[in-house]
């Protein structure tokens, strides 16, 4: 499969605006996600003076920013004042809180409120299932499940995935999303289902211009990468007693 095939919409992952902005020249890349972990990586320390130059950069493209809140009031304030901020902002919100009390009557009248949300970190069908059934039909919304994060405890994520895709059929306003990938595969897995979105990090964008690489010349590739990284290192083996054992017991 070659790049220029891919179906799926590519989001780019990431808090660090000089990269986010690199990548923003880039056609290919869709949209923009970013949550508090990454932020706080990236050393951003006014959350709302980053987002609102983040938004005063890129206003053509879709860009999830997440609420930080824990108890439902306040995240529903948090949502409605980062929606204020642009008119392509997506809030995100948790499948749940803190104490695994369910989203979804948040979601609901956020959604009702005509709020564009993406409803992030989720694992299972059935959170897919009760997230469906809290958005509103006439809202557009991104449901995130964390693929990767499935096949770290080592669940295929794609009967996961179709699965989700299937419960969300009957709502074209809604996108499924290929959360927290951990190669490339991930991308051509996640386009051959047919999934809406899938968001990059920056390690695994950087790799694109492998997809559909000719394989022997990628391994010619990786020979001279190990012969070359040996000879600039200066290694050596004295092969000359291994002559003299050869020649003797010849």
């Amino acid at each position: 499969m070659n790049f220029d095939m891919l179906k799926i919409k590519i989001f780019a992952d990431g808090a660090d605006m000089d990269s986010i902005l690199e990548l923003y020249k880039k056609p290919y890349i869709k949209g923009f996600t970013t949550n508090p972990t990454l932020m706080r990586k990236a050393g951003i320390v006014d959350y709302e003076g980053f987002s609102r130059d983040l938004l005063g950069k890129i206003s053509d493209r879709p860009v999830s920013l997440e609420v930080f809140a824990d108890d439902f009031p306040e995240m529903e304030k948090q949502a409605h004042i980062i929606a204020s901020w642009g008119k392509n902002v997506y809030v995100k919100i948790p499948v749940t809180n803190t104490k695994g009390e369910s989203s979804c009557p948040l979601i609901t009248r956020l959604s009702n409120a005509g709020i564009q949300l993406n409803v992030t970190a989720i694992l299972t069908t059935d959170q897919v299932k009760n997230v469906a059934g809290a958005l509103n039909l006439e809202t557009y919304a991104i449901v995130s499940v964390f693929a990767g994060r499935v096949a770290d405890t080592g669940v295929d994520p794609i009967p996961v995935m179709k699965k989700a895709l299937d419960i969300l059929k009957t709502r074209p306003k809604v996108e499924l999303l290929w959360a927290s990938p951990r190669e490339m595969l991930n991308i051509v897995q996640a386009d051959e289902i047919g999934c809406h979105i899938i968001t990059v990090t920056s390690d695994v964008l950087k790799k694109l211009f492998l997809l559909g690489k000719d394989l022997n010349s990628y391994s010619l590739e990786t020979v001279k990468m190990f012969y070359n990284d040996a000879k600039a290192a200066g290694y050596s083996i004295d092969t000359k007693k291994i002559d003299y054992i050869l020649y003797s017991e010849a």
